[in-house]
């Protein structure tokens, strides 16, 4: 019997350890990725060695990230994980909780100060650089803001509000602080953020659009002025869902706000020497991600040409909530300039003044700017 059982265990090792190598093989050949089209956001890349990142330990910190971002499998351990965690009645999974409805939302957790008066200073930055032009910042709430009460009790969210309010206090006085909080929050009974993405609704980014018109001085289209398509119907699985790992849930829509009378545009992707004639990119309905029929996704420089008569030539820095809200801007200027400077090498300067820019609007997210763990 004895003898059985050493065999046994021998056997069980010769196993456990054979898998743990062939993890590990799989994890040495496999290229690293850049992107998680799954997740929507950049991944870890391997950190640089350096004895004093070493001391500081940044690059044992840099590393686990790396390792756990380009962990072989990585999206099937996720979603075993939260079916685990779902089953013992825990309603957290990677930062994402799972709320009521069914609703996932991604909890705020504020920046330390030194890094909030980093993005402070960088926005500063940029309107200094352009005294002449019209500025605008929108810092948009997430769902964690406007649906906090949907949260479990126990979820340590802190107060996108009080950041948006010292965010308005910091900014140079040439900035015009564009507030949408409370018109998104008096809408929150609606379908403004998706339940499975951590973006806003084409919905969301009207009711914004509509706010930012009052700041800017342009007049705002009514809901009446566009034909309201659903173009993704009970299909969508966001960000939130493919990074908490849930599964069951019901699936988002999407819906497209396509102006009753036609309105031509040019769209020119300038580092893809690429050119369409829409805004849409249809064929990212076909893709994991979804949201990305806004443009397909983010670009380092768009140049959109409309039909709008007129000399207004609006430049945007933004992220990704931005995508579906420039559309409706697109009735209201004659060429709009969409910047994404995560990927956007050359001088803003020397952009503005080559088009005659004369208006600039900043657009992000709170979690975005100032945790940079979405797009």
């Amino acid at each position: 019997m004895e003898r059985y059982n050493l065999i046994y265990k021998n056997i069980l090792g010769i196993l456990m350890a054979g898998y743990i190598a062939t993890i590990v093989f799989l994890n040495l050949i496999t290229p690293n990725k850049m992107f998680s089209e799954t997740e929507n956001r950049m991944l870890e890349q391997k950190p640089t060695f350096s004895l004093e990142s070493l001391f500081q330990g940044k690059f044992t910190k840099d590393y686990e990230t790396f390792i756990s971002d380009q962990f072989i499998f990585r999206n099937m351990w996720i979603g075993l994980k939260s079916d685990s965690e779902r089953a013992l009645l825990k309603n957290e999974s990677n930062g994402v909780y799972l709320s009521k409805n069914d609703c996932l939302i991604q909890a705020f957790i504020k920046p330390d100060s030194e890094s909030f008066m980093k993005k402070i200073d960088s926005i500063n930055e940029i309107a200094a650089g352009v005294p002449d032009l019209k500025k605008y910042f929108m810092l948009v709430p997430n769902a964690a803001e406007i649906f906090k009460n949907k949260l479990p009790a126990y979820a340590p969210n802190d107060s996108e509000k009080l950041i948006i309010g010292q965010t308005k206090k910091y900014l140079n006085e040439s900035i015009r602080f564009v507030d949408v909080t409370n018109a998104l929050d008096s809408k929150k009974d609606e379908y403004i953020f998706y339940k499975t993405d951590h973006h806003w609704t084409s919905k969301g980014a009207f009711y914004a659009y509509s706010e930012l018109s009052r700041y800017m001085g342009f007049t705002a289209h009514d809901e009446g002025f566009f034909n309201i398509e659903k173009v993704v119907d009970d299909d969508f699985y966001g960000s939130l869902s493919s990074r908490s790992g849930y599964q069951g849930l019901k699936a988002d829509s999407i819906e497209l706000y396509i102006p009753k009378k036609e309105e031509k545009c040019l769209v020119e992707y300038i580092d893809e020497h690429k050119v369409t004639n829409s805004i849409y990119n249809m064929e990212s309905l076909k893709m994991k991600d979804k949201y990305g029929v806004f443009f397909g996704g983010n670009h380092g420089l768009i140049k959109i040409t409309t039909n709008t008569i007129g000399d207004q030539n609006l430049l945007v820095v933004k992220d990704s909530y931005a995508n579906s809200l420039i559309p409706f801007l697109t009735g209201n200027y004659s060429e709009i300039y969409v910047v994404d400077l995560r990927y956007y090498e050359d001088d803003l300067n020397d952009l503005i003044k080559k088009n005659k820019i004369n208006e600039l609007l900043i657009l992000y997210n709170v979690n975005t700017l100032y945790n940079e763990s979405s797009s």
